[in-house]
């Protein structure tokens, strides 16, 4: 189980390190279907292993690659809600919970793979820079969803932040992760402690996990930031579609 979870783990960290994001896509899944847990076990393991290994990927990024201002009302505006999604979570069936969570990956993949707008989004100013009076809003209800999903479904919610920076808010992928990397790592934080009354934790499972995505998150995130970023899109919403149609079909057979 060790030996499996700390390969899952490369796979985990070098997904994080090159998109900076969609960690968790892997990590629920590869901690049910791979590893053997059960969900209530998976959730808080994937966010303490997806939490610090954005942590550590976005190392090589944080004097440049960050939009300090935006991760931290998207962060902040997730908090608050993350300790509704973890009552919600309580209350679901283990199957309607991965269905809704391959669900949401199919619109995420989706929204990632169509053609974006060459202004970089409808919040993006001509100098690149981001229209606050008008994304400010969309900015808060995208951190309140991703936060409500993080503690629903135990995700950093990065599938869903790095559409919502790129196509909504108008970032360039560059930007994009490493600031959907201190947002996840916020989430991950308050998505655990929206658990903290219900802990099943292996800990000898989750620190095989970690510290092995950890590792590749950095070798990633180093090699992922001279790939044009079209190709990171494209690539990210193509795992994405695929990693959804193997959930459906596991929580419809089980």
């Amino acid at each position: 189980m060790i030996v499996s979870a700390a390969g899952f783990g490369l796979v985990v960290g070098a997904l994080l390190g090159l998109v900076g994001g969609g960690g968790s896509i892997l990590a629920v899944p590869a901690l049910v279907y791979g590893v053997g847990l059960p969900l209530a076990a998976a959730i808080p393991t994937s966010l303490i292993v997806v939490g610090a290994s954005s942590a550590v990927a976005v190392l090589p990024r944080l004097r440049s690659g960050v939009n300090w201002r935006l991760a931290l009302i998207i962060g902040a505006a997730g908090t608050l809600t993350a300790y509704l999604g973890a009552m919600v979570n309580r209350l679901l069936d283990q199957k309607i919970l991965l269905l809704a969570f391959a669900a949401i990956m199919v619109f995420a993949g989706i929204r990632m793979l169509m053609p974006s707008k060459s202004d970089g989004g409808s919040c993006a100013l001509p100098d690149g820079g981001i229209n606050w009076r008008r994304c400010l809003p969309k900015a808060i209800a995208t951190g309140a969803v991703v936060g409500f999903l993080t503690g629903l479904l135990g995700v950093g919610g990065g599938f869903l932040i790095v559409p919502a920076l790129t196509l909504v808010l108008g970032l360039p992928m560059s930007a994009t992760v490493g600031t959907s990397l201190v947002i996840i790592v916020i989430n991950s934080i308050a998505g655990f402690a929206a658990h903290l009354g219900d802990l099943e934790i292996d800990w000898g499972v989750t620190a095989a996990f970690a510290l092995a995505a950890m590792a590749a998150s950095v070798v990633a995130g180093r090699f992922g930031r001279g790939i044009p970023d079209r190709v990171l899109e494209r690539s990210f919403g193509i795992l994405v579609l695929v990693i959804a149609v193997f959930v459906a079909v596991q929580a419809l057979l089980s």
